[in-house]
């Protein structure tokens, strides 16, 4: 049976037995709902997620996940687990269950002669990376500072080293993770290999990770920033060729959307759709500089801010707004030719979000050198991701921004079916099967029964388990 259909909604009375019993294991580290703390604790990324968890624990170690996964097997509790509180679904928080929260796991140990460093998952990819370039080295995440570690390698990671060095699980060497079971499995080619493929991809299907072995690279001084052009067709369709043609060393993010106000750019630009691309060339920075020539030369830069500098200051500021709610898809294309570029621009200046934008990353590379079956990751062939959101207050427009984006998305689908789980949203079956191709799909199922059969960790782009 599966623990969705037996789950129990937890009185959150301070004096209730099951909170005393949380409060003499976890002390001050448990937050109920009269807590001051609770607000704060149970927010997440995204606006119009309102869910309130009957607990809230700050583990400390691999013991208190494993006494809280335990609790909840026995007594058919819901749990959530929350590493950057990042999820589009909003899978970090649960209602009327308990929130494993991992932020205060922050433990990193690196190992400069090996080039290997272990990771505790409530580190964001931003601690890891200031970290790790104190000794002029880096592991490839996303593109966001705040993001945790273990959500975004359990889904796969493509950032700012994609093409240089392959996704974020192509560089997970190893993981501990606390399994359904309340034990604590370690995790690598060798020992529990099966389990050890299906994380690396799979999203938090399969237990708690409560520490990564990753592999690091020596990054230190790239040639990086922010280069703003004018979206035309021609100049879209020609970055995306320029992208598809450099070396690995490039690996680019770029943002199509309205120009937000940003202190150097003209006045008369202010809200006009623009290309922002966000550009990383891991190498030698004079051949960086030729690499970028053509990229320059599509049109006169509105704002050229790309330049040396050490890898942690990619990651751009976040602003401390309130968190907006998002309408979004993923998908991957083939191609992105002038009338795709102009499918993009069309669909754009007829959204009526506060903000929307169409980001595309140019893959292959390192990633597209892996095989498909390595890893529970199976899309080593696409070429182009697309993600599209919009970004909104008003709940009430959700209706109208989710036609937006579901248009958007099936104007620009072509051969290619996949989506990338980690952008996947408050998802059907059939979006996670995309992310899943059949084969892999079926031997993630396979995997889920054998490590996770009642379905326990199933807030996540889930996986039902083999029957």
């Amino acid at each position: 049976m599966s623990m969705i259909k037996q789950q129990t909604i937890l009185n959150a009375n301070p004096a209730s037995p099951l909170t005393s019993e949380l409060r003499a294991l976890f002390n001050d580290r448990l937050i109920t709902p009269d807590d001051s703390r609770y607000d704060e604790a149970r927010a997440v990324s995204v606006g119009g997620i309102d869910s309130r968890p009957a607990a809230i624990v700050r583990v400390s170690n691999a013991s208190d996940i494993s006494q809280l996964v335990s609790l909840a097997r026995e007594k058919g509790i819901e749990l959530a687990v929350r590493s950057g509180r990042h999820s589009l679904a909003g899978h970090a928080v649960t209602e009327g269950g308990i929130v494993i929260d991992l932020s205060g796991m922050k433990g990193i140990q690196i190992d400069c002669k090996e080039f290997i460093a272990w990771a505790e998952t409530g580190l964001t990819a931003g601690e890891y990376t200031v970290a790790a370039a104190e000794h002029g080295l880096a592991t490839g995440f996303g593109d966001t500072a705040s993001v945790g570690i273990g959500g975004i390698t359990l889904g796969g990671g493509v950032g700012y080293l994609v093409r240089k060095y392959g996704m974020t699980i192509d560089q997970l060497l190893a993981a501990e993770i606390v399994t359904a079971d309340g034990e604590l499995v370690y995790a690598d080619h060798e020992s529990h290999p099966d389990l050890f493929w299906a994380i690396r991809g799979g999203g938090g299907n399969f237990g708690v990770s409560t520490r990564f072995q990753f592999r690091l690279h020596e990054v230190d001084t790239i040639l990086g920033g922010m280069l703003i052009l004018p979206a035309t067709p021609d100049v879209i369709a020609g970055f995306i060729a320029e992208a598809e043609a450099a070396p690995d060393e490039l690996s680019t993010i770029v943002n199509i959307m309205p120009a937000p106000p940003m202190p150097f750019l003209p006045k008369d630009v202010r809200g006009k759709v623009v290309v922002m691309a966000l550009m990383v060339y891991a190498g030698d920075i004079n051949d960086g500089e030729k690499v970028l020539v053509p990229f320059r030369a599509l049109a006169t830069p509105l704002a050229d801010m790309v330049r040396p500098m050490r890898y942690p200051e990619i990651y751009q500021p976040e602003e401390g707004r309130p968190p907006p709610i998002i309408s979004s898809r993923t998908l991957f294309v083939d191609s992105v030719d002038r009338l795709t570029a102009e499918t993009i621009l069309g669909h754009l200046n007829a959204s009526s979000a506060a903000m929307s934008f169409a980001q595309l990353r140019v893959l292959g590379g390192a990633m597209g050198r892996v095989p498909a079956d390595a890893t529970a990751f199976a899309h080593r062939n696409s070429r182009i991701m697309v993600n599209l959101m919009a970004l909104y207050g008003d709940p009430k427009q959700k209706a109208i921004h989710e036609s937006w984006v579901t248009n958007f998305a099936d104007a620009l689908r072509q051969n290619d079916g996949g989506a990338y789980v980690n952008f996947l949203g408050d998802t059907s079956e059939a979006q996670i099967r995309a992310a899943y191709p059949d084969k892999t799909y079926e031997r993630l199922a396979a995997i889920k029964a054998k490590y996770d059969p009642t379905n326990l960790f199933h807030l996540n782009q889930n996986i039902s388990p083999k029957e």
